[in-house]
């Protein structure tokens, strides 16, 4: 047994970065209904995609996540 199979992954808020991978992993498991994925590529510039056609939309969800990490901040 390869010593990582045994390790649990906590679901909380951490001040750690995370690999990006993994965050995305557990996005996939989650299966979200809509997705919307903001980084930075390889080569530092932004990466922006979402699976919501609708700009407005896709602001709003944007807005809502930025009224749920402030209010983890708290």
């Amino acid at each position: 047994m390869n010593l990582v199979d045994n390790v649990t992954v906590l679901q909380t808020v951490t001040t750690l970065d995370l690999d990006a991978e993994r965050v995305l992993n557990a996005a996939i498991e989650a299966k979200p209904k809509c997705a919307i994925v903001i980084g930075e590529d390889a080569d530092g510039g932004l990466y922006f995609a979402s699976s919501v056609s609708d700009g407005g939309t896709v602001l709003w969800w944007m807005e809502k996540a930025k009224r749920a990490l402030m209010e983890i901040s708290e």
